[in-house]
C-alpha cells in the first residue's frame, strides 16, 4: 500500500482534519481516498421524538397561517430565525422537509435550554413546548 502526500492533502482538503488523522484513515481503507473521506465524516444523527413531536406541534402551528417567522432562542438570544416563506418556497420546489429539517438539526444541535419561538404577522410571540 502506497500512500501519497496528494492522497493525504486530498482528504484533508475534503474533511477538514489534520494531517495525521487524514494519513491514519488511508492506512484504514488502504489508501482509498473516497472511503477515508467517508470514514472521517460525521455521522448522521437520529432526530429524537421530542424533536420530532416538536417539529410535528410547528408545522400544524404554521399551517393555521398567522405565522412570520420560527426563531430559535438560546438564553433569549436568536440562534436562528428562518422565515416562514422559506418554507413555502420549499414546499412549491418539492423540498418540504428541508426547513424541518434545518430547525430539527439546530434544537438538537443546541440541545437543552433552546426554545423554539413562533413569532406571529402581529408582532406577538409564542413558545413551542
Amino acid at each position: 500500500m502506497n500512500i501519497t502526500l496528494e492522497a493525504v492533502e486530498k482528504v484533508m482538503e475534503l474533511t477538514g482534519v489534520e494531517y495525521k488523522e487524514a494519513k491514519e484513515a488511508l492506512i484504514k481503507t488502504d489508501g482509498d481516498v473516497d472511503a477515508a473521506v467517508k470514514l472521517l465524516q460525521p455521522k448522521s444523527f437520529e432526530v429524537g421524538e421530542d424533536i420530532k413531536k416538536l417539529i410535528d406541534k410547528l408545522k400544524a402551528i404554521v399551517a393555521e397561517g398567522n405565522v412570520d417567522r420560527i426563531q430559535i432562542r438560546k438564553d433569549e438570544e436568536v440562534v436562528l430565525s428562518v422565515p416562514v416563506n422559506v418554507g413555502i418556497v420549499g414546499g412549491i420546489l418539492g423540498l418540504a422537509t428541508a426547513p424541518w429539517a434545518l430547525i430539527a438539526g439546530s434544537v438538537a444541535a443546541f440541545g437543552l435550554g433552546c426554545k423554539l419561538i413562533v413569532v406571529k404577522k402581529d408582532g406577538s410571540i409564542d413558545e413551542i413546548k
